[in-house]
């Protein structure tokens, strides 16, 4: 029988459009070692590794009239030069010139006919260094059965680990007939499979994911917070199909030195910085900004248990809040203590629940942090929360691609209807690196926001050290 997509990773199928692209993207930044980086060599190690990640191999086929959800079937035409790509900058290529390349290749909708992943080895960027740039459509990743395929393709020194050989023959593909037999089947079995299935064809997301029952116990709570609208503002409007990209380096050092200084979490840090950042932009760009000026995020907290430190990875959960970012709030450490007491009220009082039983109500589910916050996409999505912020803790240790060191990793989560930011943030051998994806009509100043991340940084440890 065919691996038939779940219900929820099905629905990123269904709400997908040209202006809410339904990939997840990742930047990785190499230093070029001795031997070279070049296009055969990272063409040689993902087909390596390409038996450890066999959904990379396949491809979505629809079942006909929409009977039963797709299933993923072998591509039997997989062509791994389609996949892997080759790019180039300018030499000496800048930083802007990167990010306008990344912002260009994800405003691009995967094709739907071929297995949904794309990897890109950028050459000519100054310092002797290589960029690798991933896009992965968020049925796919689930972070654990079928991880992006940089997790892959990473080891922990110098020296490549040696990957069994292995001759891949695609399976024969199911007819129509067999797909038709196999629905009908499961409706026998579970009848209320045939309306649920008719109601995704009409691209009805809600309908799709109700069968995600464990979510209607916080639905009532859920709706309470959804009551209470998002805060309007310049970040959500109406969005184009093209984006922009910039990012922000901060060290994780000076988290942890405003951690001992004044308690929480790291996240809790990150979610001051950002909100620093926000209050500045606002005010560059003219907004009203008083003290009582908030900024909803839905924030994802991690894809594992952290513990009490927020740091050490200890278990396999998720946790997503709402919480009002104190834009406001002119002073860091004071915006510190109320993200800290927000995250420990949700915590402690089980908003949680609240938040993720709205993601799966809107067609979503938690399997990774990343992925949970692109999956809050919906129609509801301008009403509940402003942005998606999205945290993972990475390892503090070097990794190396073929002998290449990886220098620095930039997420990019893609943005939901009407939102025009979103935030992936991920922490990585003693870094913590922003990626900002934005609108590119609605945020022209994606950089001067960027800036402004590593500015309320500065600001936050100047006050801790006063």
């Amino acid at each position: 029988m065919p691996d038939r997509l779940s219900a929820l990773d099905a629905s990123f199928l269904y709400l997908e459009d040209p202006m809410t692209p339904m990939h997840m993207g990742g930047v990785s930044i190499f230093r070029t070692p001795r031997g070279g980086f070049d296009y055969d060599r990272l063409l040689g190690l993902i087909e390596e590794r390409l038996p450890l990640v066999p959904r990379y191999r396949q491809k979505v086929m629809q079942v006909p009239a929409r009977l039963a959800r797709p299933v993923w079937v072998d591509d039997p035409d997989f062509d791994l030069t389609y996949h892997v790509r080759r790019s180039a900058l300018p030499r000496p290529g800048s930083e802007e010139q990167l990010n306008e390349l990344v912002a260009r290749l994800m405003s691009r909708q995967l094709d739907h006919t071929r297995p949904l992943w794309e990897a890109y080895l950028v050459e000519g960027l100054a310092r002797g260094r290589v960029a690798v740039v991933t896009k992965t459509h968020n049925a796919m990743v689930d972070g654990i059965a079928a991880p992006d395929i940089t997790q892959v393709i990473l080891d922990v020194t110098a020296t490549p680990r040696q990957a069994r050989e292995e001759l891949w023959m695609p399976h024969p593909q199911p007819s129509a007939a067999q797909l038709v037999l196999e629905a009908v089947a499961e409706v026998v079995q579970r009848p209320g499979e045939l309306l649920e299935n008719v109601h995704a064809a009409a691209l009805d997301a809600a309908a799709t994911v109700r069968k995600v029952t464990d979510a209607v116990g916080g639905l009532a709570s859920a709706m309470t917070t959804a009551a209470r609208p998002a805060p309007s503002g310049p970040l959500n409007v109406r969005i184009s199909t093209q984006r922009r990209y910039a990012v922000a380096r901060t060290r994780l050092e000076e988290y942890r030195a405003v951690r001992r200084k004044h308690g929480g979490t790291i996240n809790d840090g990150v979610l001051a910085v950002v909100s620093g950042a926000l209050r500045n932009w606002l005010l560059s760009r003219g907004e009203a900004v008083t003290s009582s000026t908030t900024i909803r995020a839905m924030v994802p907290v991690s894809v594992l248990g952290t513990d009490g430190n927020g740091e050490r990875p200890v278990g396999n959960s998720v946790s997503s809040y709402l919480v009002d970012l104190p834009v406001g709030e002119p002073n860091p450490v004071v915006r510190l203590h109320h993200v800290s007491h927000a995250m420990r009220a949700h915590a402690e009082s089980g908003q949680s629940v609240a938040a993720d039983a709205l993601v799966r109500l809107s067609g979503f589910a938690p399997p990774t942090l990343h992925a949970l916050g692109a999956r809050a996409a919906s129609s509801f999505s301008k009403r509940i929360f402003n942005l998606v912020v999205t945290n993972v803790p990475g390892p503090q240790v070097p990794l190396y691609a073929a002998g290449a060191k990886m220098m620095e990793m930039f997420p990019v989560v893609p943005l939901a209807m009407n939102q025009a930011l979103s935030i992936g943030v991920t922490s990585y051998d003693g870094g913590v690196y922003f990626g900002l994806n934005a609108d590119r009509d609605a945020m022209p100043d994606a950089d001067v926001l960027a800036g402004m991340v590593e500015e309320s940084l500065e600001e936050l440890v100047g006050a801790v050290s006063v």
